[in-house]
């Protein structure tokens, strides 16, 4: 069983290969710079050194694996990111077509069964698309809203202040990556699912940013307080960051697109994880803000 796991030094990525690694499996790592894996992981893995964004590397890379785990390493802030994201992807793609992998697990997200209008989350509906026509086993795994996404802005909130320009009041999934990459392992050692998959990962509970606010000032000892942010604000200060015009609309669709939208799928044992966000918030998140100067 020849598992290939992309981005293995990030949120999901890491605990994803040591998973496989705790239950006997030698995953392929594809990863830019071998150094940001620790040793163990390096001497136990079979570590290809690459950038995704090199499609001659990809293709080799991925040749005759039986699934590949694939995570989409575009930043937002690039300059045509929904682009980047689906050229990034076409070596997957051809390599799924010529049925040079067996199965594909893709990271998505919730908004990419919209298809269109959700910002950069177009992209994930695109390379959903684009697996779905190769005729190979995929699996789209529709993830909820990171906690991580926090960690972007420790500045602002360590002065106290969670900015966002999604709606303070509309209820949305939130669930801890490292959840997510639970789900992701069972579903790659899981050997008999076949055809087009699509498990949704929404986290315990819906949560609004304002009740996110009240969760993050229980759980880190210090009061914050909600910013909201109109989108017009939004594309000032992006722009004003000297972002493209496509990022600036990638971004600023993913809250835009998100107003109303319904899961396709509801919440329920098979799409609901444990970890709530004042638990990772006081394990993660209160240290890091405790070490800031």
């Amino acid at each position: 069983m020849t598992i290939v796991v992309t981005t293995p030094t990030g949120h999901v990525g890491s605990r994803v290969v040591r998973l496989l690694l705790q239950a006997g499996v030698r995953p392929r790592v594809l990863v830019r710079d071998p150094g940001r894996l620790d040793e163990g992981t390096r001497a136990r893995a079979d570590v290809r050194r690459g950038d995704l964004t090199d499609a001659a590397f990809v293709r080799d890379a991925v040749a005759g694996a039986r699934t590949v785990f694939w995570v989409d390493p575009t930043p937002h802030t690039a300059r045509d990111p929904v682009g980047t994201s689906l050229e990034t992807a076409s070596p997957l793609v051809e390599a799924a077509r010529a049925g040079d992998v067996e199965r594909v697990a893709l990271l998505s997200s919730i908004g990419a069964e919209k298809r269109h209008g959700v910002g950069h989350i177009d992209a994930l509906a695109g390379i959903e698309t684009a697996l779905d026509a190769t005729g190979t086993d995929v699996l789209h795994l529709r993830c909820a809203y990171f906690f991580t996404n926090l960690l972007l802005d420790l500045e602002g909130l360590s002065r106290g202040v969670l900015t966002t320009a999604f709606g303070p009041d509309r209820p949305m999934p939130w669930v801890d990556p490292r959840d997510v990459a639970d789900v992701v392992a069972v579903r790659l050692l899981n050997d008999t699912w076949r055809g087009r998959v699509v498990q949704a990962v929404h986290g315990p509970q819906d949560l609004t940013f304002n009740q996110v606010a009240l969760i993050l000032t229980e759980a880190l000892g210090r009061t914050v307080r909600l910013e909201p942010v109109g989108e017009d604000a939004l594309r000032d200060s992006l722009r004003a960051a000297g972002l493209s015009a496509a990022a600036v609309e990638g971004i600023v669709g993913m809250s835009a697109g998100s107003r109303d939208l319904v899961p396709e799928q509801p919440r329920d044992l098979l799409t609901t994880t444990p970890t709530r966000l004042g638990e990772w918030a006081r394990a993660e998140l209160r240290p890091l803000l405790e070490a800031r100067p």
